[in-house]
């Protein structure tokens, strides 16, 4: 039993929200690893406790490296605990074993590319190993001094069974090897071809199989689309104590919840209706993206490194900030790009000013080169097609105009 080095392909999976189902697997992996915790622990209420700890969302980020699990848990008071669970490392002979079994199998390998476990791999008895884990092979440890299994000690378990159902790779990294390796390993022994003392046969100029054909052989066909969850998720939370040296802490913290809530935003956007049809947009200038995360950011300390990364002072940042939340990359262009539309742009651009108030006779604004003011308000009118402050229609460059809209808190 390893796990006190520090390796490469160690993985840290972000705490898991409440569960309220019957089990804490869906899986036949997550349902066997379980079934192979109750079976090595002593006493089976703290098992139960220790299911009861999990569905409460008790259990912070789980961190998975060879041998070792790692996560701090969280009595009902509150009170914080370092939790661990060793598990015995494969040796290199058990390694090749398991990776000679699913070598020999075309149809393992399929099933592992497609984030699968086969059932024959992981009892693989047959081969004289099991990737579950047995007697002995895991060994609890928590800061409560209980000994075997505790509460806490069994909910990490518990939430484990849960990343499994996820990703069945978790498996194979407790047992010593990342996924990267493993699949790199199923490559060097299907390119060599079977151990039999001969090479492989092979046919010179084979060109192979069409890659429709090939998918079309599978009948798998694509997977269901994810179901968007109802926010974006929190972050992995340190579990040590003391601040790491040379590290912004709430400068990481804040970046880390703002990636999750952009990759939210993305997926709801990729899931929408007609999401195919529109073009892609483009990506963020570094410019732009410092104002995307200064309108999220909350401490003053953060708003200001922010504002100094782009030359910005606390006026200028406020207007940028203003202009992002009234519609983005397009509106900060129209704040900041002053340009001189040409006569026949202006035209178009009065004639559509004048229907975007259908309902009520149109302001007749005062315009400097790009800049249109009216007594209800101002704004900029932009290349590209939005405009920045007050009760104003956005331009765009062939003229056009896009009726207005109050501000909002915007994330392009």
């Amino acid at each position: 039993m390893n796990g006190g080095h520090d390796d490469p392909c160690a993985r840290t999976f972000p705490a898991l929200p409440r569960h309220t189902g019957r089990s804490s697997a869906a899986t036949r992996w997550g349902h066997a690893w379980l079934r192979a915790v109750e079976e090595g622990a002593l006493d089976g209420q703290q098992v139960g406790q220790g299911r009861r700890y999990a569905r409460a969302g008790a259990v912070g980020a789980v961190s998975v490296r060879p041998g070792r699990l790692t996560a701090v848990v969280r009595d009902p008071d509150g009170t914080a605990h370092r939790t661990d669970v060793l598990v015995r490392e494969f040796t290199g002979a058990e390694w090749d074993r398991v990776l000679g079994l699913a070598a020999a199998e075309s149809g393992y390998i399929t099933e592992l590319l497609d984030r699968e476990l086969p059932p024959g791999l992981a009892e693989a008895a047959a081969a004289g190993v099991d990737l579950l884990p047995g007697l002995g092979d895991l060994d609890p440890q928590c800061d409560c001094g209980e000994w075997n299994h505790c509460p806490h000690t069994a909910a990490l378990c518990h939430q484990v069974a849960r990343l499994l159902d996820r990703d069945p790779f978790v498996l194979l990294l407790l047992r010593g090897r990342g996924e990267r390796k493993v699949l790199e390993a199923l490559e060097e022994r299907s390119a060599a071809g079977p151990e039999t003392g001969t090479e492989a046969e092979s046919t010179p100029g084979d060109a192979g199989v069409p890659a429709s054909e090939a998918f079309a052989a599978t009948a798998r066909g694509l997977p269901p689309l994810p179901v968007l969850p109802e926010g974006p998720g929190q972050p992995p939370s340190r579990d040590t104590e003391s601040e790491p040296a040379g590290l912004d802490v709430d400068a990481v913290e804040f970046l880390a919840q703002a990636a999750a809530s952009e990759a939210f935003r993305l997926l709801a956007e990729a899931l929408a209706p007609g999401h195919a049809a529109r073009a892609p947009r483009p990506p963020l200038t570094t410019t732009e993206d410092a104002v995307r995360l200064t309108a999220e950011a909350g401490p003053f300390r953060l708003r200001f490194r922010l504002a100094a990364a782009t030359g910005r002072d606390r006026a200028a940042t406020d207007r940028a900030v203003r202009a992002w939340g009234f519609g983005g990359a397009p509106a900060l262009a129209a704040l900041e790009d002053d340009w001189t539309p040409d006569r026949a742009t202006l035209t178009r651009a009065g004639s559509a000013l004048a229907a975007a108030w259908p309902d009520e006779e149109a302001p007749v604004p005062r315009r400097v080169r790009a800049r249109w003011t009216a007594p209800t308000g101002n704004g900029s009118c932009g290349r590209t097609g939005t405009a920045a402050g007050g009760r104003c229609a956005a331009s765009r460059a062939d003229g056009t105009w896009r009726a207005p809209r109050p501000p909002t808190r915007h994330r392009p």
